[in-house]
């Protein structure tokens, strides 16, 4: 394969419920990312942990995908360091 290609069949997440997730769930958890910003640690795992469940959502066919990674990269304007070990 020499592109990235969707896949033509549902992937088999072992009885995981499909995720769901609104604009609205996203706000909530900026505003508890927004919270934690004095802890650079937990801010930043809280944001990875968003942006991994908007591109799950947004692979499952989420209608709604460019609004929720629009709300999604809200994190950027949050203050707290972002490094790695």
């Amino acid at each position: 394969m020499s592109e990235i290609e969707p896949y033509g069949h549902p992937i088999d997440r072992a009885g995981q419920p499909t995720p769901t997730l609104t604009a609205e769930d996203i706000a909530r958890r900026l505003a508890e990312i927004h919270a934690l910003q004095g802890d650079d640690e937990a801010a930043h795992g809280r944001t990875d942990d968003l942006h991994r469940d908007v591109l799950t959502a947004i692979a499952a066919g989420a209608p709604d995908a460019p609004l929720l990674a629009a709300a999604a990269l809200r994190t950027e304007t949050l203050g707290f360091a972002r490094w790695c070990a």
